[in-house]
């Protein structure tokens, strides 16, 4: 099968001669001059690669790179940044953010076909590896021999006598993803697709398109992926409420129109819902439509948060350390019992996501063979605890991201007397990425100055 590949460039000469050259060298070629364009292509096309312009008119590369970096999705869109800008400083930050490599303008033809053929191979061993990672942890049951986990594994056990619809509840980082995993691969539709939607951060266009797919489009949507299996809707009270309707009539006939289609399409799937948000003020609110909820919630599951089953914490902990030791060679650390302890009366904001990042950060941190107490209160202390209501972790990844980002800049620039190259040097931004920055997230560094 012929790479695809996606060029972002502002420039019609060089997007367009870069076009001309990929193609007479077998490659299907898409072409973007500004961010907004290129997601829309990344998300409906899905190239193999990426050719990513530092400078374009809406936001800079870098910022679009991280964006990409931060969604997970550089797995299956290795990303190389060419620039006529360039410095030795942004092709190490482009690095960093996870940029394959950095070719400056005038791009060698030479050597960007042999970058291009390195990085399309490198791409394709680690969805390789990534995959095989990702199963072996994905099969494993919900952990924990707690009470409410034994439950919750009974209820799973009984839920898949049926093929009925599933409405997961759980705050963030509890594992509902992998719990619907879980239910799918013991279920009757175990042999058929696994489709995992995600909607939050999407406006209801794309999320129509992401469902629906469009008529004439070679790309399935997600519906028709999963058909035969079991589509997995992750945040379904962040959907438009039209999306939600639309959705619930495709489900209720088993059938469904494209986009622009005037032919139904026949599906048979089972549907797992999930949601972050508590049902029932996602009710009251109007997040979630009542009648979709009622088709939905035929077998409710609630996961709960890690604190309310904390006699699991030391298995999470033992699970974790295996996990990383085998899958990326981390040297094996044991906890001490007074350690296990004092992580088993920590709140874990971050449920277990949380642990399993800290479990990583640990084995990462020291070679000694032993994790005690002290090291524990140390890395706690860098990373103190938030109460609910300041918590961000049930915001989708964008928005939280945003929300720091702003918070963060505005205190460095009321710090500075909202002087602007005093913060580019504080926080080791570029002033014109900063301007742009500060553009995006809405903020006046004049207001901060009168702040102070």
């Amino acid at each position: 099968m012929t790479a695809h590949i996606l060029v972002v460039d502002d420039e019609p000469d060089i997007h367009g001669l870069i076009k001309e050259i990929l193609e007479d060298e077998g490659f299907t070629v898409s072409v973007a001059a500004d961010g907004q364009t290129a997601r829309e292509i990344r998300r409906k096309l899905h190239p193999n690669l990426i050719l990513l312009d530092i400078w374009m008119p809406d936001i800079d590369g870098l910022s679009l790179l991280k964006e990409w970096r931060d969604g997970g999705l550089l797995v299956d869109n290795p990303v190389i940044m060419i620039s006529g800008h360039g410095t030795v400083e942004t092709a190490v930050e482009a690095t960093r953010l996870g940029a394959y490599d950095f070719i400056e303008k005038p791009v060698s033809i030479s050597k960007l076909l042999i970058t291009i053929k390195r990085a399309l191979e490198m791409a394709s061993l680690q969805r390789e590896n990534y995959g095989l990672r990702k199963d072996i942890q994905l099969v494993t049951d919900p952990l924990g021999h707690s009470e409410v986990m034994t439950i919750l594994r009974e209820q799973v056990r009984r839920t898949n006598q049926h093929n009925t619809s599933v409405l997961i509840s759980g705050e963030s980082g509890t594992g509902r993803s992998l719990l619907a995993r879980y239910i799918h691969q013991n279920s009757q539709h175990q042999a058929g697709p696994f489709v995992h939607v995600r909607v939050a951060g999407m406006s209801p266009e794309n999320q129509g398109l992401e469902l629906f797919g469009r008529h004439g489009s070679d790309t399935l949507a997600r519906l028709e992926q999963a058909d035969g299996g079991t589509l997995f809707i992750k945040d379904i009270a962040d959907m438009d409420d039209a999306i939600q309707a639309r959705l619930l009539s495709s489900l209720e006939n088993q059938s469904f129109l494209r986009n622009g289609g005037a032919e139904p399409i026949v599906i048979n799937i089972r549907v797992i819902a999930a949601t972050a948000y508590d049902i029932d003020q996602a009710l009251i609110s109007g997040r979630l439509r009542e009648d979709l909820y009622y088709h939905l919630n035929v077998v409710p599951l609630h996961i709960p948060p890690l604190h309310e089953h904390c006699e699991d914490v030391p298995e999470l902990l033992e699970f974790y350390v295996n996990l990383f030791v085998n899958q990326e060679n981390l040297p094996y650390r044991s906890f001490t019992v007074a350690a296990q302890n004092r992580l088993r009366n920590y709140a874990w904001p971050g449920n277990v996501r949380e642990l399993k990042n800290l479990v990583q950060r640990l084995l990462i941190l020291s070679d000694s063979n032993t994790i005690d107490i002290n090291e524990i209160e140390s890395i706690l202390k860098q990373h103190p605890v938030q109460t609910a209501s300041s918590s961000i972790y049930d915001l989708p990844l964008r928005e939280a991201r945003e929300q720091f980002e702003k918070s963060y800049l505005e205190h460095q620039l009321q710090e500075l007397g909202g002087n602007v190259s005093k913060v580019a040097a504080r926080v080791g931004l570029e002033r014109t990425h900063l301007y742009r920055k500060l553009r995006t997230l809405d903020i006046d560094p004049k207001q901060a100055k009168k702040d102070t």
